[in-house]
Parts: structure tokens; C-alpha cells; sequence
């Protein structure tokens, strides 16, 4: 199983970035997908989550109408949409994947089995 995160970068507040993450190695359709973050010194932390048919999905307070997670099953591909970058959003980026009913929602990162190398976010004031 491989999830290879991409689309970090160094943007100004106020910016934009899209994050991706390609899947490879599970049955991607039936997978739970999450996004976490880990600034230095800090816990890793949880941000959106989406489930397996797409119909569910959740943010932290942090990020909610600003960030949107979403999937293409046909390209096996997560993304995050993060608009109104703000400099407290620097940190490394990690996409995840878990099994779980569809009505689950998967918030913390130890309900995750697979996870990504991460990429780096930074965002100047």
C-alpha cells in the first residue's frame, strides 16, 4: 500500500494550494480517506476526513469553510482544497486511509491504517 501526498508549497496568507494524495495497493473505493497535519512541537492533528462513498464528510473547527476534502475513485486520488491560508496552517500534511462502515466518521488519527510520507505546507504573514 502506498499513499504519495503532493501539492505542498510556500504560499502568503490569504493564498491557496491543493493538496493530493495517489493511492495505490488497496481497493480504494471502500476506504475511509483523512487528512492530519503535525506542526513542530505539536500532536499530530486531525483536519478532514471523508468516507467511502463520498456522501460523509468532517472538518476541524480550525479549517471548517475553508478547506474541503474530496475524492476521484477513478483516479484513486484524495485531495484538500485550502483557501484563506492562514500562517497558523504551517505544518507537514499526511493523508491516511482506514476500513470502516460508510456511516462512520473517522476523526482520530489511531482509526487510520495507512498513511502517507506527508508535504510541507508553509504559509508567510
Amino acid at each position: 500500500v502506498q499513499l504519495q501526498a503532493s501539492g505542498g508549497g510556500s504560499v502568503q496568507a490569504g493564498g491557496s494550494l491543493r493538496l493530493s494524495c495517489a493511492v495505490s495497493g488497496l481497493s480504494f473505493s471502500v476506504y475511509h480517506l483523512g487528512w492530519f497535519r503535525q506542526a513542530p512541537g505539536k500532536e499530530r492533528e486531525f483536519i478532514a476526513t471523508i468516507n467511502w462513498s463520498g456522501g460523509n464528510t468532517d472538518y476541524a473547527d480550525s479549517v471548517k469553510g475553508r478547506f474541503t476534502i474530496s475524492r476521484d475513485d477513478a483516479k484513486n486520488t484524495v485531495y484538500l482544497r485550502m483557501n484563506s491560508l492562514k500562517p497558523e496552517d504551517t505544518a507537514v500534511y499526511y493523508c491516511a486511509a482506514a476500513r470502516a462502515p460508510w456511516k462512520e466518521v473517522l476523526t482520530s488519527y489511531m482509526q487510520y491504517a495507512y498513511w502517507g510520507q506527508g508535504t510541507q505546507v508553509t504559509v508567510s504573514s
